[in-house]
C-alpha cells in the first residue's frame, strides 16, 4: 500500500518520465470539421421525438426511429415505428418494426408487427412476423424483392392473364 518509490511524487523526475501530450490547439474561429460520434461505416440512428411532426418525405440509407408523427413517405435501411408514433404514408425499408400506427402501404424485406402495432394498409414483404395483439387491416403479399417496385411483378401478371396466341393463330 505504501511505497518509498518516487514515481508518484511530484517533481522533475516524475514529469520527465511522462510522455508529453500534444497541447490542445487554441480555437480562434469555429472549426468546420465534424467528427461523427458513431464509428465510421455505421451511422447513428436518427430519432424523431414524440413532440415532432414532419410533413414531407424522409429518405436515408441509415436507420430511423419515429416516435412522433410523419405525414409522408419514409425510405430507410431500418425503420422503427415507436408506440407513440403515427405515420401516414408508404414506408419502405430493409427491416421494419412497427410498435405504433401506420396508415399506408408497408414494404420491407423483414416486417415485424409487435403486439402494440396498428397498421391500416397493405404489407408487401419477404418475411413477416405478427405478434398476438397487433391490429392489422389490409392485405399481405409475399415477394422475393419487395423493395424493387411498389407493384407486383409484370411477368407474374402476364402469366396469370390470357396466354399469348401461338404462332399462326389470330388474336
Amino acid at each position: 500500500m505504501f511505497s518509498k518509490s518516487r514515481i508518484n511524487e511530484p517533481g522533475p523526475k516524475a514529469e520527465a518520465e511522462k510522455p508529453k501530450a500534444p497541447e490542445a490547439p487554441t480555437m480562434t474561429k469555429p472549426s468546420m470539421d465534424f467528427t461523427p460520434s458513431a464509428p465510421k461505416g455505421k451511422a447513428a440512428v436518427s430519432v424523431l421525438s414524440s413532440d415532432l411532426t414532419v410533413v414531407g418525405n424522409l429518405r436515408t440509407t441509415g436507420d430511423i426511429q419515429v416516435e412522433g408523427t410523419v405525414e409522408g413517405d419514409i425510405r430507410a435501411h431500418l425503420l422503427t415505428v415507436g408506440e407513440s408514433a403515427t405515420i401516414r404514408g408508404e414506408i419502405v425499408a430493409d427491416d421494419i418494426v412497427v410498435n405504433g400506427r401506420v396508415i399506408g402501404r408497408v414494404r420491407g424485406l423483414k416486417v415485424r408487427l409487435t403486439s402494440t402495432a396498428r397498421v391500416e394498409g397493405d404489407i408487401i414483404h419477404k418475411t413477416i412476423a405478427i405478434e398476438s395483439g397487433a391490429h392489422f387491416e389490409g392485405s399481405v403479399q409475399r415477394q422475393e424483392d419487395p423493395l424493387a417496385n411498389g407493384r407486383p411483378a409484370p411477368a407474374a401478371s402476364m402469366r396469370l392473364d390470357t396466354p399469348a396466341p401461338a404462332a399462326g393463330e389470330a388474336g
